[in-house]
């Protein structure tokens, strides 16, 4: 009769003592049992939260010889030596902790209004502030050529501005291709608005609601979602909030803004 052995402990779970690695953030390393691999975004007693490369969360125990780091078999810990400095910015850039800000560039970046102004700083203010880079906003485009004339850009001083609703036959469309300058970088994204650049997700709402033409959009989207319509700036302020890095916005954004970061920096 065939005799078997009672001991089930998983074979990499028998071996040596195996080394253990504080689960500090964006430390990546592969779950044993399911074989997911992410990075860790969070710790807290008894589990820890991996991302994956899809932006997909799991939690799992911290269990001795819970995970593979390169390869080795680690039991994960939690970080003992109080919270650690994020290793990333907000738009997702490698942190440089202690960095100073760079003296400002004379090359400027202009946006349309204070709530896109908010949001660039939001997730992009630590990147800009080791550049030297400072971000202006206009209250609308409507006199955009003379800006850019007063302006006066050049080599060492080129500009980049950010437009809302920059769309093929657009009113925003036709003041932009006014602007020539080889030293200006005009980009926008699609939205009516910069509200609609945050993810609806990122705000627990299903979507973005249709608001008839001829109706204020913010208004407008503020009755739809039962927010209060008669203090939008307030609601903005609540919006930001939930505003953490680069993956709470959508990516045509994102595009923009990078594009006119690398306009204004690289030489």
């Amino acid at each position: 009769m065939r005799s078997y052995n009672p001991d089930l402990t998983p074979p990499w779970k028998k071996s040596a003592p195996v080394p253990e690695i504080p689960a500090d953030p964006d430390l990546v390393v592969e779950e044993v049992t399911t074989g997911f691999c992410g990075a860790v975004i969070r710790c807290e007693a008894g589990t820890v939260t991996l991302e994956d490369r899809f932006g997909k969360h799991r939690v799992f125990p911290l269990e001795p010889r819970g995970f593979l780091l390169e390869g080795r078999v680690v039991t994960l810990v939690r970080p003992v030596s109080g919270p650690s400095r994020p290793t990333r910015t907000a738009s997702g850039s490698i942190a440089v902790p202690g960095a100073r800000a760079r003296v400002a560039r004379a090359g400027r970046i202009y946006v349309e209004g204070r709530h896109d102004a908010e949001l660039v700083e939001r997730v992009w203010g630590d990147d800009l502030r080791i550049e030297g880079v400072v971000v202006e906003y206009l209250e609308g485009v409507d006199d955009l050529p003379s800006i850019v004339a007063e302006f006066a850009p050049g080599p060492d001083a080129r500009l980049g501005v950010l437009v809302d609703h920059l769309v093929p036959g657009s009113k925003e469309s036709r003041i932009a291709a006014r602007v020539t300058s080889p030293h200006v970088l005009v980009v926008g994204h699609p939205y009516i608005d910069v509200w609609e650049a945050v993810k609806p997700s990122s705000l627990g709402i299903p979507a973005w609601p249709a608001v008839p033409r001829g109706q204020d959009w913010k208004t407008g989207v503020c009755r739809a979602l039962g927010w209060p319509s008669d203090n939008t700036g307030a609601v903005w302020q609540a919006i930001l909030k939930r505003v953490t890095s680069y993956k709470d916005l959508e990516p045509e954004l994102l595009g923009a803004v990078e594009r006119l970061i690398d306009h204004v920096t690289v030489p």
